[in-house]
């Protein structure tokens, strides 16, 4: 089987492999799958405003998603994502706040620029740590994401307000959101935001497909110590990708900061869930920039699509999110359908 068509052929069959598994269940506690997924669907895709919705939905998956396969391919696997995108989510909402009377055209870059800085400089940490002490990056990010939402709570709380659970919104000149996009969505909250992801996804196909960089950075993640022995410098790449990485998450979290809420508020102890389903989209979309993009939208579409079960096909929201489960973790297990190919590839 041609390899490329294999690489697309691999994540359909997991996504349908998991939808069915998901029917499995809504019909084994008595549900109408059918009428469920149908819901699903029009929730997801039935109406520009719901369109609208599932790309919101999306665009910070985008970002995270392409975080996590810059760190992967360099051979790194950033569980740190959640806790990145909330330090970029944090800190654009901070200069949106403290400039709200500056122009347009000079608070809007900065508070984006500030999100994608402190992503980086979070994962810039654990780079170091592994490319000087070769720390588990894992269990390092890990250990970050909770120093990170504890941090963010505590800045929320006595900083940004006072003795408040939720900062003020940002003012216009910091958003997002576009008029003339809410108004071809009918009403959505789809902002700027999803132009800025495409670009990004453009960016980083050429660099990981098109620079020396971005060569290395595969080279030292399929081999370390080869890369090293070829006169590549191992250090420096490990930090440049978990870097790379890192401002790609807080770019995620910009999304939500100056996109969908335009403020920020305590997280009580729980890291924003962009970041874990991120890495869900990156290994749907086989770890490329072009899978990533849409896998995202699919999952943006599953999110959207799947508050309007519980009212149009009387599906609890539990077993919505079963489902959705479900899908996950066969996107996890993707070796499974790949071992069926092989055989059957024997086989023959």
């Amino acid at each position: 089987m041609n390899k490329q068509f294999r690489s697309i052929l691999v994540p359909i069959l997991t996504v349908f492999i998991g939808l069915f598994f998901g029917a499995l269940i809504m019909w084994a506690f008595k549900f109408d799958a059918i009428a469920g997924y149908k819901a699903l669907w029009t929730g997801a895709a039935g109406s520009p405003f719901n369109i609208g919705q599932s790309l919101r939905a999306a665009t910070p998956l985008i970002f995270t998603g392409l975080g996590f396969s810059v760190a992967y391919t360099a051979g790194f696997f950033n569980i740190g994502l959640s806790g990145q995108a909330l330090a970029g989510w944090l800190a654009s909402i901070w200069v949106a706040l403290a400039l709200p009377d500056a122009p347009r055209v000079i608070v809007l870059p900065l508070a984006i620029i500030a999100g994608m800085i402190a992503g980086a400089f979070w994962a810039a940490i654990a780079g170091v740590l592994k490319a000087y002490f070769n720390t588990s990056e894992v269990i390092v990010t890990i250990m970050l994401n909770y120093i990170s939402v504890y941090i963010s709570d505590y800045l929320v709380r006595n900083v940004l307000t006072n003795k408040g659970d939720v900062t003020p919104q940002i003012g216009d000149n910091a958003t997002l959101r576009a008029p003339w996009l809410s108004e071809l969505t009918k009403g959505s909250t789809l902002h700027t935001g999803i132009f800025l992801a495409v670009v990004a996804v453009i960016l980083v196909w050429i660099f990981m497909e098109r620079t020396t960089l971005g060569f290395e950075l595969k080279t030292v993640g399929k081999n370390r110590f080869a890369a090293q022995y070829a006169g590549m410098n191992a250090k420096r790449n490990i930090i440049l990708a978990m870097v790379i990485s890192g401002g790609l998450a807080g770019l995620g979290g910009v999304m939500n900061g100056l996109g969908e809420f335009r403020n920020i508020f305590l997280m009580n102890g729980v890291a924003p869930a962009i970041g874990f389903d991120g890495m869900a989209v990156s290994l749907l979309g086989g770890n490329h920039p072009i899978g990533t993009l849409f896998a995202a939208i699919l999952f943006g579409g599953l999110k959207t699509g799947g508050t309007l079960m519980p009212l149009a096909a009387k599906v609890p929201s539990e077993i919505v999110n079963i489902a959705i489960a479900s899908i996950i973790f066969f996107i996890g297990s993707q070796y499974i359908i790949t071992f069926f190919l092989d055989r059957k590839k024997t086989n023959n």
